[in-house]
């Protein structure tokens, strides 16, 4: 359990840590000068104000200059911090995966995959909608029985709950199609809903040394034993778990960009913010419970 105080200190001493060894030779600017803020400043307060439950770039900037200025000194213009931040969209994805591997995430022999639906706007607004025309498309999120225009977002976590892979795709995207694009690096068991279900995704699957596990359809006869299956659908509920998360206190699913630049950047934050938090959560019995983390 932290203070907000040390719990600040323990993202930022994070975050420097991995940010310095990850460019140690590949410098994030190759030419001009520094930023005031440093690079690792500006990840830490994104953190922390994701945890919190701010999603804005505007709020980020708001609550740290009303509450934290002493401790950010260097924080000046608004529009300095949000670009700042968008830029280091590409080195959040690599601290994220870093967070990961230190979590062994990689090497787990069980992993879970789902989607979650990031929608611009729903159906009676769609057609007025401008934002990423050239992306975006309309969509059907069966769990909700709701159409939207928007994305749709792809996350693969380890047995033990940390996000080892996240993918976006407009919200028509096929989820097999996306699902090569998040299982290179893993081996062992896969679970999934019946969104995967395909006998020759499952046999190519095999040949990867990944082993593709998913509730059957109400009219198809399942060999496997009764109790393997009733296993498979209580483990499930751990990304559902996950993906609650990123929604509720992430705001995952919640678009406040105008280009894929800035989305990818906040998406990417979000990501990173709960791999922390699990890092940082990691010798609790239960590392995803999140909401004690931090004492008020």
């Amino acid at each position: 359990m932290f203070s907000m105080e040390y719990f600040i200190i323990a993202v930022f001493c994070k975050i420097d840590e991995l940010l310095k060894a990850i460019t140690v030779s590949q410098k994030v600017r190759a030419k001009g000068f520094a930023p005031a803020l440093s690079d690792s400043e500006v990840i830490t307060m994104e953190i922390v104000a994701e945890y919190r439950g701010i999603e804005t770039d505007i709020g980020i900037w708001r609550y740290f200059r009303e509450h934290w200025q002493a401790w950010f000194p260097k924080l000046k213009s608004r529009t300095t911090f949000v670009r700042q931040a968008a830029n280091l969209l590409q080195y959040k994805a690599i601290l994220q995966q870093k967070l990961a591997q230190q979590l062994g995430a990689l090497n787990d022999d069980l992993h879970l995959i789902d989607g979650v639906p990031i929608p611009l706007c729903y159906l009676c607004r769609a057609s007025r909608c401008r934002s990423f025309a050239d992306i975006a498309d309309y969509g059907y999120c069966a769990a909700k029985d709701m159409h939207y225009y928007g994305f749709h977002g792809h996350v693969l976590i380890s047995g033990s709950g940390v996000i080892t892979q996240f993918a976006l795709t407009p919200a028509n995207g096929n989820e097999r199609e996306a699902l090569w694009d998040l299982v290179s690096n893993i081996h062992g068991f896969l679970i999934g809903d019946k969104g995967y279900l395909s006998q020759p995704l499952k046999q190519e699957l095999q040949t990867f040394a990944v082993g593709l596990q998913t509730a059957l359809r109400s009219n198809m006869h399942d060999s496997r034993p009764r109790w393997w299956v009733r296993l498979i659908v209580r483990v499930r509920r751990l990304i559902e778990t996950v993906i609650g998360q990123l929604v509720a206190r992430f705001h995952l699913d919640k678009v406040w960009a105008r280009d894929i630049w800035h989305l990818s950047s906040r998406l990417n934050r979000k990501i990173l913010a709960h791999t922390l938090c699990f890092w940082l959560n990691r010798h609790s019995l239960h590392p995803l419970q999140f909401e004690d983390l931090v004492v008020s």
